[in-house]
């Protein structure tokens, strides 16, 4: 069923796009088959704008299909066919990047600006990236190592790749699952968040029309339990990619386990941000607001915990706190927009109780509070400032994925990077100093991902995503990734043409 109403058709007009169902399988949209419905709510305004039929296990059967039935052929073509195929997919892309954007910001709430300036850009970016790594796939050079035969490395994709996605960045997401796998060969099942599944859907449609055959790429909406525990379990899925919460990684890993599949987790961060006392205050400031609040702050890489070298922690708190309360909390779809809602009410209710049980033991420097007015509908909080938790408090340790930065001092560097160490998490991280030696003791021993310098959340197709720890392992983007979507096969030919080799009076015969 589709019922948008008029505000939804001024914020995104394509809906009738989704008209046919939030299914996506062999290369036409379809309806789910659970007997169960789900509605996108926009978290701007709590009103629904599309309402569909949940995927079942029948769904997540017919998706795996296709992608099978569809496997052997793609996996034949040559790189260069898949290279042009994925070009044209970004072409496609591109022209409908409007669409895409305004699809991210109203299911998710993050402001238009970020959507046409980073999400859709970047995802662009990706599809161009690996259409060309399509045609480099790295390996050992051939040679003759144990002196009697030629060997080389063969990369082999691995069949159909069965991946879930979070609501956080679902159009990124899709891409980071989805173009790796394609490019390497395989086939794919994605199964989006059911909060977000618009710009998944636009997504497969996209390549559909680029003429990357059907079933290549595949789409089950449907909820965790039900269609992403079917989807990872499957027999016929080779491989699962999953970005999420590390407890859901665990459950993941072992029905993933069960199977003995290829298994890629990229799970929660709790991101640390060193300042030392000779960093450029003013540019960590303003580095920590950005990075602490990046689609308001439901990132895993987010900037989370500011640890500050004592001499500069209290102008840290100060200027940061007046800085937030600069930050324009408002409607999506506007232009003067900053900060939009987190992706639902039940996340910012989430987000405000770790706050509030924050006020028995530390200090709410600003935010902390959902805004009134026009705003009261909304899943919005307020940009949040915490000094004064200790090391082992919850809001330091969790991870709270919402606009909350909290700030701890340090006295020595010794301390400071042991601080930075001091969570389960190793997702990302950032130090801040003038000092080259300092600065590269950072990349050294902070244990993370990745480690950033003097800058806090940018991220390019050409370099890995993944983390250390309970932030899980794999890598996204990058030719790193096809480590994860390739099978190795080491291949190896006699040279000799002797009929005994001097090895089998190891098993008979003398020499």
């Amino acid at each position: 069923m589709h019922n948008p109403g008029s505000t939804t058709q001024e914020r995104f007009p394509a809906t009738e796009r989704f008209a046919d169902g939030a299914q996506f399988i062999a290369g036409r949209l379809t309806k789910g088959t659970s007997g169960r419905t789900h509605s996108v709510v926009d978290p701007a305004t709590g009103a629904e704008v599309y309402t569909y039929d949940l995927a079942g296990t029948d769904d997540v059967d017919g998706a795996v299909a296709a992608a099978r039935e569809a496997f052997g052929a793609w996996a034949g073509a040559t790189p260069g066919e898949r290279s042009d195929a994925l070009h044209r997919f970004a072409d496609v892309v591109a022209e409908r990047a409007e669409d895409f954007a305004r699809a991210e910001s109203l299911q998710c709430g993050k402001p238009l600006k970020l959507s046409r300036e980073f999400d859709v850009p970047g995802t662009i970016d990706n599809i161009t990236f690996f259409a060309g790594a399509a045609r480099h796939l790295p390996g050992q050079s051939a040679g003759e190592y144990s002196g009697d035969h030629t060997s080389y490395v063969r990369r082999e994709p691995i069949g159909v790749v069965g991946s879930v996605a979070p609501w956080n960045y679902p159009l990124q997401m899709a891409a980071w699952k989805i173009l790796p796998a394609i490019a390497a060969g395989n086939t794919i099942v994605l199964k989006p968040a059911e909060l977000t599944p618009l710009t998944s859907l636009l997504f497969a449609q996209a390549a559909t029309d680029a003429g990357i055959p059907d079933g290549v790429i595949n789409i089950v909406t449907g909820t965790g339990k039900e269609a992403g525990e079917h989807l990872v379990g499957h027999p016929d899925v080779a491989m699962t990619s999953f970005t999420g919460s590390t407890a859901v990684g665990k459950r993941v890993a072992e029905i993933a386990t069960a199977t003995v599949k290829r298994l890629h987790l990229e799970l929660g961060g709790k991101a640390p941000f060193v300042v030392f006392d000779d960093a450029d205050l003013d540019a960590a400031v303003n580095g920590a607001v950005a990075g602490a609040l990046i689609n308001t702050g439901q990132d895993c890489t987010a900037a989370t915990r500011a640890y500050v070298q004592r001499p500069l922690h209290d102008a840290f708190v100060e200027r940061t706190a007046a800085l937030m309360e600069t930050v324009r909390l408002g409607d999506p779809f506007a232009p003067g927009t900053d900060l939009g809602p987190l992706v639902s009410h039940a996340q910012r209710d989430r987000v405000a109780g770790f706050v509030d049980r924050a006020r028995a033991y530390a200090r709410v420097v600003t935010g902390g509070e959902t805004p009134l007015g026009d705003l009261s509908d909304g899943a919005y909080y307020r940009p949040t400032l915490i000094a004064g938790a200790a090391q082992d408090s919850e809001v330091v340790q969790s991870e709270i994925f919402g606009p909350v930065l909290v700030v701890l001092p340090f006295d020595t560097d010794d301390e400071g990077i042991a601080l930075a160490n001091d969570t389960p998490y190793g997702l990302a991280a950032s130090a801040w100093s003038r000092d080259v030696y300092r600065t590269g003791r950072a990349t050294r021993e902070i244990k993370a991902g990745c480690v950033w310098i003097n800058d806090h959340i940018p991220i390019i197709s050409e370099m890995p995503h993944g983390g250390y720890k309970a932030s899980g392992y794999g890598k996204d983007m990058s030719a790193y990734s096809f480590e994860e979507y390739t099978q190795i096969k080491h291949v190896m030919f006699d040279n000799t043409a002797v009929v005994r080799k001097d090895w089998h009076r190891t098993v008979f015969g003398d020499r």
